[in-house]
Formats: structure tokens, sequence, C-alpha cells
């Protein structure tokens, strides 16, 4: 199974690019190429949702330590630039060259190798904007080791980009009726109809097995039990990794008035089955049971009430994998 974001196409040189010599000599390449982040945007080709990377060419007043290697494909070394970097007249030359577009509403338009190297861009230049000052005096930071660190310029302490485990699991259950159905839920803030597994991030000292119990509880009131993990997808939005697990509960009241969700429903397969396309990126969850209606027309034409969570997450992945056997004891 692959996932959006996780086919990393690049070497990430770890060790060489802590060398400034090497890495200077990968800079001043004609082959080389920038990736350039805006507040989250990526810059595309105008008029084309095809990736601009530019050439150093095209970036006369760029400076090295404006910079962050990614890392060196078969063309050559890549960086990730912001955008808000560069000298005001830059700025507004790229405005003729190319468009501002978001990543994850036209992934599904990219080659694996473009959407994990915008990704990586993306959360690495934001992690740089979100770290300014040291942490520890509150002190400036400044890059360090090919902007993959950050140094105080004071007391010198060091950081490093972090990324957050966060649990998303599908939970299933074996009803009195000998329908199976899984737990879905959904956020208000989501378009109409949308539906996602349930997630949340992994508390420190947590083992991820019980942060999947945790979230499900706090989340659903559903107690559940055997937690098994399936697999984990990059996640950079800003700075996530997605670690995919399904569960069997063993209660079935739902109670959704002790945290975030909307509301959270028990769908079968049948009706997940019904669901139509999600265009929006917004991850989501929650449905209701109209099983007994999809039943008496099957066949009929059945219009779809809900929408699947975005096809470029692992979540769309733990439902259909469900919904197609190949998960699950049910």
């Amino acid at each position: 199974m692959t996932f959006a974001y996780s086919q990393m196409p690049l070497d990430r040189c770890s060790n060489e690019r802590k060398n400034k010599a090497w890495l200077k000599t990968e800079f001043n390449k004609a082959n080389a190429l920038f990736c350039l982040i805006n507040n989250g945007m990526c810059f595309f080709k105008s008029n084309e949702i095809v990736p601009f990377y530019l050439k150093k060419a095209q970036l006369l007043t760029l400076k090295i330590d404006q910079c962050i290697f990614l890392g060196r494909s078969e063309q050559g070394a890549i960086f990730a630039v912001d955008q808000n970097k560069l000298r005001f007249s830059s700025q507004e030359e790229l405005l003729t060259l190319g468009q501002w577009l978001s990543l994850r509403q036209n992934t599904a338009l990219l080659s694996a190798f473009d959407a994990s190297t915008l990704a990586l861009a993306k959360g690495l230049v934001h992690w740089h904007k979100s770290h300014q000052f040291c942490g520890q005096c509150g002190s400036l930071n400044r890059s360090a080791e090919a902007g993959h660190a950050r140094k105080c310029t004071e007391c010198r302490n060091m950081s490093f980009p972090r990324t957050d485990p966060a649990v998303i699991m599908l939970v299933e259950r074996m009803f009195s009726d000998g329908v199976s159905r899984c737990l879905l839920g959904r956020q208000a803030s989501w378009p109409d109809g949308v539906y996602s597994t349930l997630a949340g991030f992994v508390d420190p000292g947590e083992t991820l097995e019980a942060a999947v119990i945790r979230e499900i509880q706090e989340e659903s009131a559903i107690m559940a039990e055997n937690p098994t993990y399936i697999a984990s997808q990059p996640w950079p939005f800003p700075a996530s990794i997605m670690l995919g697990f399904i569960a069997q509960a063993s209660s079935e009241d739902i109670d959704t008035r002790q945290d975030s969700l909307e509301s959270a429903q028990w769908f079968s397969r049948e009706q997940i089955a019904n669901f139509a396309i999600n265009s929006s990126v917004i991850n989501t969850e929650g449905l209701q049971d109209n099983l007994s209606e999809h039943s008496a027309q099957s066949s009929k034409k059945v219009t779809p009430q809900y929408k699947m969570s975005s096809s470029d997450s692992i979540s769309s992945y733990l439902i259909t994998a469900w919904l197609n056997k190949e998960i699950g004891e049910y």
C-alpha cells in the first residue's frame, strides 16, 4: 500500500549536508532546483497544475542561508525557499512566472515525486517560521545544518524539526442483527456529509495502542479493544505522522458531547459503498443509520448522502480497506 506524500524520492544526504563546502557546491550547480513556498502555498506553473522548480539563474539574489536543503534526486539537489525571504522585486517577478496553489487541493494531479517533495518543503518552511526564537532563553534562532536545525544566537541551544505522532483508527463492531458496522464521525466545520475515521494526538508517556483506546472513548464514549497497527502516512500539515489502526468496539452507544465531534455514527458496508466522492481536502467523520432503507431500495439507484474522507489521506484507505474486507475481523 502506498499513500500520498509517503514516496520520498530524495536522498536526504543527512551526513553530507552538514558539510558547508559540500552544500555550497550543490547550491551552485547549474542543475540545482528551488521549490518555493508562500504562506503554505506551493509554486506552480501558470495555467497548469505542474510544480514550478526554479533554477538559480532565475533567483540571482538568492543566498544559501535562505535555503533549506531537501535532498538530491537523479536530476540534482533540490532546495526549499520561503518566498518571504526573497527581495520584494523577486517576489513580484514570481507572479509573472507562475501561480501559488494549495498542495492538498491538487495532490491528486501530481506525481508521487512532486507530492512528497512539496510536502517536505512545506513542512520544513513552516517549522522554520514557527521556531524563530529559542525555547530556552528566548533569543533569536538561526538556521543551521542546511536548514534541518536552528541554533540559538545566545545560548547556542540546538532545536530540530519534530514530528507529532497522531493515531487514526477505524473502529468496527458486529451487531446483534448480524451486520458489521464501523464507527465514523465528523466535526461541525467540515463540509456537509463528509465523514472520517476518528483520530487524535498521542500524549507524552503513552503507547500508540493506549492512545487509540483513549481517543475513541474521549470522542465517542465507545469502549474499544485489540488495537492493531495497519500502516502510517507522513502528514506535514503542518508536522504530523498518521499512524493507522483498526480496533474492535466492546460497546455500541455513542456520546459525542464531551469532545470535538459534531456527531459519530455506525455505518454498514452497504452504506459506505454508497458514499459520494469527496472533492474537498478536509478530513472528517460521522454518519446516520439508514440501513433498512438502503436494503429496501437495493434494486434502485441510491443517491449518496455522505462523502468519503479526502482521497489523499490514510483515513480514506482505512475505510475503503474495511469496505473491501481487507482489514478487520468482521
